[in-house]
């Protein structure tokens, strides 16, 4: 009995000494668009792997105008095949969440170099898009939108 704990013990010593091994260095950043967030981590020595909620990201992202979206801060970068990403993202729908992949993943690489400010600046990936639905308003139909107004 005892024999069978010291066994399970060192077991555990080992899967957590194989763990910190596995630990790499990343970058984090968090993205915003609408309603949705992304919790980006960017690992430095990669080779290319992209991770969205656990999934490649060609199949959480199945268009080509989001997957394009999403991997542009990457392209503008040169670093599409130089680094690891793992993303969590939720709320919003998926094309929010695409802007907000996009954001989280240009402000990771610019924690990685600064040079990188200048292009992704100019192309609008740092600027956090803050266009959100506005509240509806107390006698209107909707956050604008007035009854018909008659005379008599």
């Amino acid at each position: 009995m005892e024999e069978e704990k010291k066994t399970i013990k060192a077991a555990e010593v080992e899967e957590e000494q194989a763990g910190s091994k596995k630990k790499q260095e990343y970058l984090y950043a968090v993205g915003k668009r609408k309603t949705a967030v992304a919790q980006v981590r960017v690992y430095k020595k990669g080779d290319g792997k992209f991770l969205v909620n656990d999934k490649d990201v060609t199949k959480y992202f199945p268009s080509a105008e989001l997957l394009e979206r999403v991997k542009s801060p990457l392209v503008l970068a040169g670093q599409i095949d130089k680094l690891d990403i793992t993303v969590k993202t939720k709320g919003g729908g998926i094309a929010g969440q695409a802007d907000a992949v996009r954001h989280g993943i240009s402000r990771a690489l610019l924690m990685l170099n600064p040079n990188f400010r200048k292009p992704l600046k100019k192309a609008g990936f740092l600027t956090r898009d803050a266009r959100i639905k506005e509240r509806k308003k107390p006698g209107l139909k909707r956050a604008r939108k007035a009854p018909q107004w008659t005379k008599r």
